[in-house]
């Protein structure tokens, strides 16, 4: 089992991870784990655990992984944002065929003004797009 476990554990929170060293060559042959780091995905930022010095290794492999957290997090935003096409376009139809009275004027008001402000938004920044490319 030791050594199939990779060097760095990442456990993930909201704004990246704390980052520890895995350790099975011990003599009770148990995995230790020491944190060694809290990684920032947001701002870059790798700061080393109370008075610990961090490896050149050490900052590259949580330099990787937070450019590849990245790189997950900005698929996933994608994702999302396509789920709630998806969920706009079952909630037109549950609107047109399905849904009572009361329960439209339940979300009318707040669903229109959601799409007010985000079609706002997408208009604005199609035009700031559209003058910058001439």
């Amino acid at each position: 089992m030791g050594g199939d476990l990779p060097e760095y554990f990442f456990r993930v929170r909201e704004n990246g991870a704390m980052v520890f060293r895995v350790d099975t060559q011990n003599q009770q042959r148990r995995i230790d784990m020491d944190q060694i780091a809290v990684a920032n995905v947001k701002n870059g930022e790798i700061k080393a655990n109370g008075d610990r010095k961090l490896t050149e290794d050490d900052i590259e492999e949580i330099s990787a992984w937070m450019e590849e957290r990245r790189a997950v997090l900005m698929d996933r935003d994608i994702d999302d944002i396509l789920r709630t096409v998806d969920h706009l376009n079952l909630t037109a139809q549950w609107a047109q065929s399905k849904a009572e009275p009361e329960q439209l004027e339940e979300i009318t008001d707040t669903l229109l003004l959601a799409m007010h402000d985000l079609r706002s938004v997408l208009v604005r920044k199609k035009a700031d797009r559209l003058l910058k490319d001439k």
